[in-house]
């Protein structure tokens, strides 16, 4: 996670607008070496403005979070996953509407997954009872347009206006400084506590509010879907909040939660049994070498790095109109160079070839790829 954290970080310090920023990284006692990394690349001397803390343990999502916000002085505090990338307007646009909108709570972003597509869980509604059932049931996924079943991911609303909403992911979600010692609940270890915090938000008054500022966010870093135990700690984080909010409910919900955890469980495991038939009908070299497809001016030095991963490559000049989707279907990864393109532009890139092709970054000045998979212990970089 440490190469994504450098990411995040470099696209907070290129923000546009007169923004005073402190950055604060908090390193959950990670193994990757994440300290030294972040530490190398942000000396305190040349960034004073960056404040990386040690907690010592695994302390959870919010806990860290706390952590961190009782050292921020600024007048509002922007809680920011580390497998993120916002544009560079994204400060200003979150900024500007909270100035007018000062009944807001908390605001969220329009958040583009790694193949271009919308993040659902950009603005959702808050898991009542009912929307609990639909999420839980499947109800969600066959209506997701329907204001009745599909109001958890509220497809519904446009994603290219800002509106009001419930609940604000916390992947990132700015709120106003108000000096609160604890802002999210720590009987949430992951998972459910932007949830809580949305709705306690609400609770005093507040609206929160989904603004179309753009961002990418390689979740999957940090989640994998079909796993049992993400569906565990999802659901179960769920369960706290019923019993938290609405007690009432939560005794009848807990088997048909419990179902969901099962059903989940099944999902990863029959996902996992097709990964492994594939992989064992289809051991051909070239099916476990990915095609790219890079844009930059550094193609001699990516394609070395390119090679350490095994990847098929075809470089490409800086395109400014970018490509089609026909361009880069062929490919597994469109990778972009953030020296040439910036991430504004990257994200609007991608969004033409939606769920076409997944996308990579490529940083010269460290040699590296930054992609949804890169923390698994493959060779990175370039020397």
């Amino acid at each position: 996670m440490a190469r994504f954290t450098r990411q995040a970080v470099q696209a907070l310090l290129a923000q546009e607008g007169d923004v005073a920023l402190e950055v604060f990284v908090v390193d959950n006692a990670s193994a990757d070496n994440s300290l030294a990394y972040l530490r190398t690349h942000f000396p305190a001397a040349a960034f004073p403005q960056i404040h990386i803390i040690d907690a010592g343990s695994n302390l959870g999502f919010s806990r860290a979070n706390n952590l961190a916000a009782q050292q921020a002085t600024g007048d509002y505090i922007l809680f920011l996953n580390p497998d993120t990338i916002p544009a560079e307007n994204l400060l200003v646009q979150l900024l500007e509407f909270a100035e007018l909108h000062t009944d807001a709570g908390a605001v969220g972003v329009s958040m583009t997954n790694d193949d271009g597509t919308f993040a659902p869980e950009s603005r959702r509604g808050l898991p009542t009872p009912w929307t609990a059932f639909c999420k839980m049931a499947g109800l969600t996924a066959v209506f997701p347009t329907s204001r009745l079943f599909g109001r958890y991911y509220m497809a519904y609303m446009p994603s290219d206006r800002p509106h009001a909403t419930e609940v604000v992911s916390g992947a990132c979600m700015m709120v106003r400084n108000d000096g609160r010692k604890a802002w999210f609940d720590t009987d949430y270890f992951m998972y459910g506590e932007d949830i809580d915090l949305s709705y306690r938000l609400m609770q005093e008054g507040k609206t929160n509010y989904y603004v179309p500022a753009l961002l990418i966010h390689f979740k999957g870093e940090s989640t994998n879907k079909t796993s049992y135990r993400y569906a565990h700690v999802f659901y179960g984080a769920m369960l706290v909040f019923l019993r938290k909010h609405f007690p009432h409910y939560a005794f009848w919900l807990r088997p048909i939660i419990y179902a969901a955890i099962a059903a989940k469980a099944l999902k990863g495991w029959l996902n996992g049994l097709c990964v492994s038939l594939n992989y064992r009908f289809k051991r051909h070299k070239v099916w476990l070498q990915p095609r790219a497809a890079y844009f930059g001016s550094h193609g001699e030095r990516f394609q070395k790095c390119a090679d350490d991963l095994a990847w098929r490559t075809t470089i490409h000049r800086v395109n400014a109109e970018g490509h089609t989707t026909e361009d880069v279907a062929q490919y597994d990864f469109v990778v972009y160079d953030i020296a040439d393109y910036t991430r504004c532009a990257i994200i609007r890139l991608l969004q033409q070839s939606a769920g076409k092709v997944r996308l990579a970054l490529y940083d010269n000045a460290t040699g590296e790829i930054i992609f949804h998979g890169a923390e698994n212990g493959r060779k990175l970089q370039h020397q």
